[in-house]
């Protein structure tokens, strides 16, 4: 007899069986009993979680002899037949590579107008039904709409949104969970006891962490490091196996990263490539790694999966890194994994990668910084007056011209209403580099109602912001934002004052003319009216 796969030898033969998908089995369980069975189901969830046998397992429970019935006898000559896959009334098609409209209506449609050949059902397994053309959705609405009465339909997809609204509200939902920790464990355990295997619990559990969630995976894992070892199964030939690096050795190169070790991390990093191992399998090990650290680190229970031993010595690896350089470390690494995949030397690029990750994870403060670097800019009207000194790092980091820090903290006597201008200059001198070199040389000398006169150190400075409209119409609306008041800017300088004009817009119905133009024209020019150079109305 040829060899069968252990995820198809051990593939649930009954609810009983099925792992870690209780409420499905709670559900469909009392619908059969009370005799409640829908004409179209969708099961949805990720790979190797049980789809697909629990669409065979529904089809049993509602095609077999004394049925339906939720519990039906295994020897059962239609349950047998439906498990070797040789039942005529149970038609399984796989979207992957049926996908068009003529295989649809040939193999589903035509096939639905005929009464089953002995069985109860007639019942269409379509797995991965997302990956049906549009044409094909169409051609298989109306039948899914209103079947015959003998035809049940059961569709399993791992990607739920691309099925469409019009198929998914015509099914029965129900949504597969991937495994937790200890079922996958629990699951595996069971096999190596049916199969004779010896395993060490740290190999298992590794290969559960391994297998995402999916029991086909951990399965497929579990079986290919049975292949290739003579004895029992330890934790470091499934590391081999799989392509991954030791704990020890990840935790020798975390060290070195976060310690800013950089000989070790060369040294380490040439070591594994010795051993074979690629640069995304390095990056896989440091994730996984991360992983178990970031749970020890916030105490998060395993499931009864780890030893207690493994557990206080990762809990104290957590704590000697603490929980920031942690969550950074893991965030870099991460980003790394994504990155590799498009460069062309991805060795020597990882080993820069690493180095430059360790220049960044040396102090606490070097931690606030990239944090802050990394995260999404926030706006300076959006933060409070007592978070102010946090804008002087981030301008400090760059190499253009920025503002001091002198323009955050305004001196003792100033003037109450300095603060803000200090905290508006901020706002934007963070856009404009030559807001930057000019704004900082202001000051508020003096307010009276909504009037607001800043002062320069000198005159080109308040003329050259006179003319920049947009720059004026910014600076009111990031003090509107910081302090919620609507002002007018004045500026002066060397002594002369130099009024702003106003922004807004004229009335469709008050057009400037007259002696209202005179006035609009006085007012943008500074021009008093007792000046003798400014400008008359004419008859």
């Amino acid at each position: 007899m040829s060899h069968v796969a252990l995820y198809r030898k051990y593939r649930s033969q009954s609810f009983q069986d099925l792992v870690g998908q209780d409420h499905v089995v709670r559900t469909l369980s009392q619908a059969i009993t009370q005799g409640k069975i829908a004409h179209a189901y969708l099961f949805t969830g990720p790979r190797g979680t049980g789809k697909t046998s629990t669409a065979r397992l529904l089809a049993k429970a509602l095609n077999c002899t004394d049925g339906p019935r939720i519990d039906p006898p295994e020897d059962d000559p239609i349950c047998v037949d439906i498990a070797s896959g040789s039942c005529l009334d149970i038609i399984e098609m796989d979207a992957a590579s049926d996908a068009g409209a003529e295989e649809v209506r040939e193999r589903v449609v035509e096939a639905a107008q005929y009464q089953p050949s002995y069985c109860r059902y007639r019942i269409f397994i379509i797995d991965e039904v997302h990956d049906l053309s549009s044409k094909a959705f169409d051609v298989l609405l109306k039948t899914i709409e209103e079947p015959p009465a003998h035809v049940i339909f059961i569709l399993a997809t791992t990607e739920y949104n691309k099925v469409p609204p019009t198929i998914r509200s015509r099914c029965q939902r129900f949504e597969f969970h991937r495994g937790s920790l200890q079922d996958l464990h629990a699951r595996l355990t069971y096999v190596c006891e049916k199969e004779g295997l010896e395993a060490e619990p740290a190999a298992l559990a590794a290969i559960a962490r391994m297998s995402d969630g999916a029991y086909r995976d951990a399965l497929t894992l579990l079986e290919q490091a049975a292949l290739t070892v003579d004895g029992t199964i330890t934790l470091a030939h499934v590391y081999d196996q799989l392509g991954l690096v030791a704990d020890e050795q990840i935790d020798r190169l975390i060290k070195a990263i976060v310690t800013k070790d950089i000989p070790t991390i060369i040294t380490e990093t040439e070591e594994i490539y010795r051993r074979g191992r690629d640069p995304r399998s390095i990056l896989e090990s440091l994730l996984y790694r991360l992983s178990d650290l970031t749970r020890a680190v916030y105490r998060i229970e395993a499931g009864g999966v780890s030893d207690a031993s493994v557990e206080a010595s990762l809990a104290a690896s957590a704590a000697e890194i603490g929980a920031e350089k942690l969550l950074l470390l893991r965030s870099a690494c991460a980003e790394a994994h994504k990155a590799i995949h498009g460069i062309s030397l991805p060795r020597i690029w990882l080993e820069a990668e690493l180095v430059r990750i360790s220049q960044v994870m040396s102090t606490p403060e070097a931690v606030a910084k990239v944090e802050r670097a990394a995260s999404t800019p926030v706006k300076t009207q959006e933060k409070p007056a007592t978070q102010a000194p946090k804008a002087e790092t981030k301008a400090e980091t760059k190499p253009e011209p920025a503002v001091s820090r002198a323009v955050v903290e305004p001196p003792a006597g100033s003037h109450p209403d300095e603060a803000t201008w200090r905290r508006v200059v901020m706002a934007v001198a963070a856009v404009s580099k030559t807001a930057a070199l000019r704004l900082p040389d202001s000051k508020v000398i003096d307010r009276k109602g909504e009037h607001v006169m800043i002062e320069f150190k000198n005159l080109s400075a308040a003329e050259w912001v006179q003319s920049k409209l947009p720059l004026i119409k910014e600076l009111t609306t990031q003090w509107k934002a910081i302090s919620g008041e609507d002002v007018s800017l004045n500026f002066s300088g060397v002594g002369v004052g130099i009024q702003a004009p106003k922004i807004g817009t004229t009335a469709v119905e008050s057009p400037l003319e007259g002696e209202r133009l005179v006035e609009a024209a006085k007012d943008i020019l500074g021009v008093k009216s007792s000046d003798p150079a400014a400008p008359s109305q004419t008859s």
